[in-house]
C-alpha cells in the first residue's frame, strides 16, 4: 500500500476539485463518497438491506437508491441513521482496505469526507484540509445541490466544525484563493508527498 494522505473538508469546499489536480499529477485516488455509491448499487446486498428497511419509497424507479429520499428519512430519526451507518460502515472501510491496497504511485489520497466526524484520522500518513470559509461553503452548496439556505446550513452544523477539521490537519490548501494559486499548493504538497513516501520506504 503507498504512503496515504487523507483528504478532508467540509462541504462545498472543494475537494473533488483538489483530488482531480492530484490525480492529475499521476497520483491514485480513493473516494470514499464514490465507494459508497459503489456499495449501494442494484445487485449489492446493501441496498436489498436498505429497501426491507425503509421500503419502495427510497428506491428509484431504475432500481437504484434514490438518496434524496433516503436522507429525508433518516435525517431527523437518530436511531435510523445509526442502523443504516452500522450497516454501511463496515462495507465501506473494507472496500476502501482494499482499494488501498491496490495504489502503484508513489502516494495515494484517500479522500475522506467525514475524517474527523468519525475519527479515522490515524488510518492515513498524513491529513490535508481543503479549508474554506462558511459562506463561501454555503454559496457553493445551495448553487450545487439546489438547495436553500437552509438546508444547507442544517448540512454544515452536522458536519464537523471548522475549527475541529484545522485541528486535525498536517497541511492546508486555502481553496478561497485564485486557481493558479491553489494549482501552485497542489504542486508543491505533491512533491513533499513524494519525498515522505520516499523517505518511508527507505526506513
Amino acid at each position: 500500500m503507498s504512503y496515504t494522505v487523507a483528504l478532508t473538508g467540509g462541504i462545498g469546499s472543494g475537494k473533488t476539485t483538489i483530488a482531480n489536480a492530484f490525480a492529475a499529477r499521476g497520483v491514485d485516488i480513493v473516494d470514499a463518497d464514490v465507494i459508497a455509491r459503489q456499495v449501494v448499487e442494484p445487485g449489492q446486498p446493501a441496498l436489498e438491506a436498505i429497501r426491507e428497511r425503509f421500503g419502495a419509497a427510497v428506491i428509484r424507479p431504475d432500481g437504484t437508491l434514490d438518496r434524496a429520499a433516503l436522507r429525508q428519512r433518516i435525517f431527523s430519526s437518530a436511531p435510523e441513521k445509526a442502523w443504516l451507518n452500522a450497516l454501511l460502515h463496515p462495507l465501506i472501510h473494507r472496500e476502501t482496505r482494499r482499494q488501498l491496497a491496490l495504489t502503484r504511485s508513489p502516494w495515494c489520497l484517500w479522500v475522506v469526507p467525514l475524517l474527523v466526524e468519525n475519527n479515522l484520522q490515524h488510518l492515513a500518513d498524513r491529513v490535508l484540509v481543503v479549508d474554506v470559509d462558511r459562506e463561501t461553503q454555503l454559496v457553493r452548496t445551495m448553487a450545487r445541490d439546489n438547495i436553500s439556505r437552509e438546508q444547507a446550513e442544517h448540512i454544515l452544523a452536522a458536519q464537523a466544525s471548522r475549527e475541529a477539521r484545522l485541528a486535525a490537519a498536517d497541511d492546508i490548501i486555502d481553496n478561497d484563493g485564485a486557481p493558479e494559486d491553489v494549482a501552485a499548493r497542489v504542486a508543491l504538497l505533491d512533491q513533499r508527498y513524494r519525498q515522505l513516501a520516499g523517505a518511508t520506504d527507505r526506513d
